[in-house]
């Protein structure tokens, strides 16, 4: 599985719904941040996961998907 760290979950699953993205599941929530899955075109499992905790989004700003 490829796991992506994103900013803006609702939004970019959105937009790439639009664009034509399956997702095989709903954004789930928990205390720590939101995921999602999606396939890619090779069957790889994509995760998309918007963190929650405050000290470990300033250790990665810049490096998150906007």
């Amino acid at each position: 599985m490829i796991n992506y760290l994103v900013q803006h979950i609702d939004l970019l699953v959105e937009r790439m719904k639009r664009a034509g993205v399956v997702f095989t599941d709903t954004i789930e929530r928990y205390e720590y941040g939101a995921f999602v899955h999606a396939m890619d075109p090779d069957s790889n499992k994509i995760e998309l996961w918007e963190p929650i905790d405050p000290v470990f989004t300033k250790l990665y700003q810049g490096t998150t998907v906007k």
